[in-house]
């Protein structure tokens, strides 16, 4: 059987921002919309991600898992061109879209890329629930299992949780799912582990213990924009690759490298998996090529 190729994008954070209303900025929006003027719009590029974007089709992935934050203050006038631009990568059977905080910034449009990127987001089926998410989509050999962990937060922060409701049927999907031959993704925009108290997944711990009991093949994050990999507990001494990517509108600055997405390639290996990570990213030339190819499993 011929392998089954993932691409992984994330915090494409899009640009050009809309002119916000007055009203609109009466929040925390206030403090995102400077940050974005002084600095951010100068490493946030519409060029990059153009270029980047380009170059993933053209890979022709059989599935794109895009991890979060595509707006930036979550403007109703953002969800739109969001939209367009998932459009261009393609189809909602062949995209799947989780929320990050940018697309949650604050609690009066945190419900808007539910309604605006809806078909992207769903999972299989009819939602036999009110709550979106957990939610399972099954693509060749995958289970692609897609959390949020994005919130509205306080001025400063950008933190994420699960929140017990939500774990609680992520406990339930992944039992379903562990005496199944698939290649389970799990997908959320907070990494699992984190050293900036700011920015880290508040229930961590408790999403831990889930996975070392009932294992995953793969975490695919986004948030911290750099290149990631880091080996969590699985079941029976185990280990799970964690994988977190750069925005993929991101000119270098500071510790941020350029823009980057992962390409993941899958397979069956006798009773187990293989899978090959490929990074192709951009350079100062924004000319993409590949920068590493590594055996993950």
């Amino acid at each position: 059987m011929a392998a089954f190729s993932l691409a992984h994008v994330s915090d494409p954070h899009l640009p050009p921002l809309p002119d916000p209303r007055l009203s609109e900025l009466m929040s925390k929006r206030l403090l995102g919309y400077l940050n974005w003027t002084r600095n951010r719009h100068r490493y946030h590029r519409r060029d990059v991600v153009d270029v980047l974007t380009s170059d993933l089709a053209a890979q022709v992935p059989d599935h794109v898992a895009v991890t979060g934050d595509l707006v930036n203050l979550a403007l109703e006038a953002e969800f739109a061109p969001a939209l367009a631009w998932l459009k261009t990568i393609g189809p909602p059977d062949r995209v799947t879209v989780i929320p990050g905080n940018h697309d949650t910034y604050v609690r009066a449009t945190a419900h808007r890329f539910a309604e605006a990127w809806g078909s992207y987001v769903a999972g299989d089926g009819a939602p036999d629930r009110d709550d979106i998410f957990p939610s399972l989509r099954r693509r060749g050999p995958l289970a692609l299992i897609s959390v949020s962990s994005a919130v509205p937060t306080p001025p400063f922060m950008a933190t994420g949780w699960l929140g017990k409701k939500q774990m609680e049927a992520l406990e339930r999907m992944l039992a379903s799912l562990a005496t199944e031959p698939l290649f389970r993704v799990l997908l959320i925009h907070h990494p699992l582990r984190s050293t900036a108290r700011s920015k880290r997944l508040t229930d961590s711990s408790d999403l831990l213990t889930l996975l070392k009991q009932y294992g995953l093949e793969m975490v695919l994050h986004g948030h911290d924009h750099i290149h990631s990999t880091i080996r969590i507990d699985g079941p029976n001494g185990s280990s799970i690759p964690a994988i977190g990517v750069p925005s993929a509108s991101a000119f270098a600055h500071g510790h941020h490298p350029h823009a980057a997405y992962n390409l993941f390639s899958i397979a069956r290996d006798g009773d187990g998996w293989r899978c090959q990570q490929t990074v192709r990213g951009i350079n100062d030339a924004l000319q993409v090529r590949e920068i590493r190819r590594v055996r993950l499993l």
